[in-house]
C-alpha cells in the first residue's frame, strides 16, 4: 500500500481535462487544475517546514483551495486535523495543544503556531503563497498504519477526542464504498456537505475524486441552490436535515428526478416519515448507511434491493460486524446488543488517549461504537439506541457532559442536565433541564454563558 493520495492521482491524472469541482461561482476546477494546486499547495506546505508525520490543523470555511489543501497534505505524508468552523476560540485553545501542529490555517491567524490564512471564498495567504510556488511533483511514501488523518469528537467526560485514521482506513473505505454504490463514470455528486466532517470531506468527496467524476461543489446547503444542482446530478449525499429541508422546498416537489441514481442519507437516524414522504414525492427509496468518525463508513442498504426505513442495511465486503454482550460475546439475530466492528476501515485509536484506546478497542480488534442495534434473520442491522451520552442535531455529535460542565459553573445554576429532545428539522436538538439556585435561569442567561466557549451547534435551544 502506498500513499492513499497516490491512488487518487492516478484518476487526477487519467481525467486530466474533465470537470472536477463546478461552483456555483462559474471559477470551477478541472482535474488538471486540482492536480496543479495540490502541487504547488505541497511546495508551500514543505517551505512551512511540514515534514511526514506532522499535523496540519485547518479550521476553514468550504472551498476549492481548502479541498487542495487536504490532498496537499496527504501528498506531502503529513497529518490533516479539520475542525468545525463553529467552534470559539476555547475550543480551538484545546485541539491546538492537543494536535501539536506544525502548522495552523484559518480565516484568522494565531501567534502560539506558524499560520496561514485561507477564508470563505479561497483567498488568504496560502492562496497567494500557492500562485507563486513551483510544483512539487513528489508523493511521500507512507505505509499502512500511518496516520493521514485525526478527526475530533466530542467525549463523554467533556474532553475531545482525537480519532487517528491511517492511510489504509481512507483507502479501504473508498474503494469499498465505490464498488457498493456502483460508482459510474458519468456521475456527477451534488456535495453541499461541509468538509471539517467525515461525511463530506471522506465519504462524499473521496468516491467523487477516486474515481475522477465532477462535483457540484456548493458552499453550504442552500435549498434552492440544490435544486438547481440536482438537476444535473446523478446522485445526492447528506444528512436527513437536508431531506427535510427540500420536502418543505415548493421548487424541489416540482423536480424531475428520475435521472438521479441515489440519494444517500446518514450522519443522523432518518425518521420512517421522511423516509415515506420522500418516496411519495420522488419515487425513491432514500439509502441509509451508518458510520462515524472513527469507522468511516460500516453498512449500507443495497444499491439495487430492499431497502427498509429506519434500518442501515448490510456490513460493507470486509468488515465484520457483530451484536455483543457487554464482554464482547456475540448475541443471537433480533437480540439488541452493543454494535461492535472490526476491519480495515477501523481506526487505530485516539491520540494521546492509550487508556481510553483500550477501553474502546477489544484485545481481538474489535470496535466498541457505543450504537445499540440488532441484526435480522437477513443479516440487515438497525440501530435502536445508544450506549453512549449523545444527542446527534443536524449530523452532529454533541455531549451532554460537556455542556453540563459550562452551565453548572454559572452562579445562577445549582445543577443543569442536558437532554436531546426530537425536532422535524434537526433530528434532535439540545434541551437545558436547570436547578436555579435562586431566580429562574433562562435561555437568554444560557447564551451568555456559553456563547465564547462552545460551538454554537452544541447550545441549548431551550431551558426548562
Amino acid at each position: 500500500m502506498t500513499n492513499f493520495y497516490s491512488q487518487l492521482d492516478d484518476a487526477f491524472v487519467r481525467k486530466a481535462g474533465q470537470p472536477c469541482l463546478l461552483c456555483a461561482d462559474g471559477e470551477d476546477w478541472s482535474y488538471a487544475d486540482l492536480r496543479g494546486y495540490i502541487g504547488r499547495a505541497a511546495t508551500v506546505l514543505k517551505a512551512q517546514g511540514v515534514d511526514p508525520g506532522d499535523r496540519v490543523v485547518a479550521q476553514v470555511a468550504k472551498s476549492k483551495q481548502n479541498l487542495a489543501l487536504y490532498l496537499a497534505v496527504l501528498r506531502i505524508g503529513a497529518i490533516y486535523v479539520p475542525l468545525n468552523t463553529a467552534y470559539t476560540v476555547d475550543e480551538l485553545n484545546y485541539f491546538i495543544g492537543d494536535a501539536e501542529p506544525k502548522l495552523f490555517v484559518g480565516e484568522v491567524g494565531r501567534s502560539d503556531v506558524a499560520s496561514l490564512t485561507l477564508d470563505a471564498t479561497g483567498a488568504g495567504s496560502f492562496d497567494g503563497l500557492v500562485a507563486s510556488a513551483e510544483s512539487c511533483e513528489a508523493v511521500e511514501a507512507r505505509d499502512d498504519a500511518d496516520l493521514a488523518a485525526i478527526l475530533y469528537t466530542s467525549g463523554t467526560t467533556g474532553r475531545s477526542k482525537g480519532a487517528m485514521l491511517s492511510h489504509k482506513n481512507l483507502s479501504s473505505n473508498a474503494v469499498a464504498l465505490s464498488e457498493a454504490w456502483d460508482w459510474q463514470p458519468n456521475d456527477v455528486l451534488m456535495h453541499a456537505l461541509p468538509i471539517f466532517h467525515v461525511h463530506g470531506l471522506f465519504i462524499a468527496s473521496h468516491c467523487a475524486l477516486l474515481n475522477g467524476t465532477p462535483m457540484h461543489w456548493l458552499p453550504k446547503f442552500e435549498p434552492k441552490a440544490v435544486v438547481s444542482a440536482l438537476k444535473e446530478s446523478t446522485i445526492m449525499m447528506g444528512v436527513p436535515t437536508f431531506y427535510v429541508r427540500l420536502l418543505d422546498t415548493p421548487e424541489f416537489r416540482q423536480l424531475e428526478v428520475a435521472h438521479i441514481r441515489a440519494f444517500i442519507c446518514g450522519s443522523a437516524p432518518l425518521t420512517s416519515q421522511v423516509f415515506d414522504e420522500w418516496e411519495e414525492v420522488t419515487g425513491h427509496r432514500i439509502l441509509e448507511r451508518y458510520g462515524m468518525s472513527e469507522t468511516i463508513i460500516n453498512t449500507s442498504n443495497p444499491l439495487d434491493g430492499l431497502r427498509v426505513p429506519s434500518t442501515v442495511g448490510f456490513p460493507l465486503p470486509g468488515l465484520e460486524l457483530r451484536i455483543a454482550d457487554d464482554q464482547g460475546s456475540p448475541l443471537a439475530a433480533h437480540e439488541v446488543g452493543t454494535i461492535e466492528v472490526r476491519g480495515e476501515n477501523v481506526f487505530g485509536g485516539y491520540w494521546r488517549m492509550p487508556e481510553k484506546t483500550a477501553e474502546e478497542i477489544r484485545e481481538d480488534g474489535f470496535f466498541i461504537t457505543g450504537d445499540l442495534g440488532v441484526v435480522d434473520d437477513e443479516g440487515r442491522v438497525s440501530i435502536v439506541g445508544r450506549e453512549k451520552d449523545l444527542v446527534i442535531s443536524g449530523g452532529y455529535n454533541i455531549y451532554p457532559k460537556e455542556v453540563e460542565g459550562i452551565l453548572d459553573d454559572m452562579p445562577e445554576v445549582l445543577e443543569s442536565a442536558v437532554i436531546g429532545v426530537p425536532h422535524r428539522d434537526f433530528g434532535e436538538v439540545v434541551v437545558a433541564v436547570i436547578v436555579p439556585t435562586g431566580r429562574e435561569v433562562v435561555i437568554a442567561d444560557s447564551d451568555a454563558a456559553l456563547k465564547d466557549k462552545l460551538a454554537r451547534f452544541k447550545q441549548p435551544k431551550f431551558v426548562a
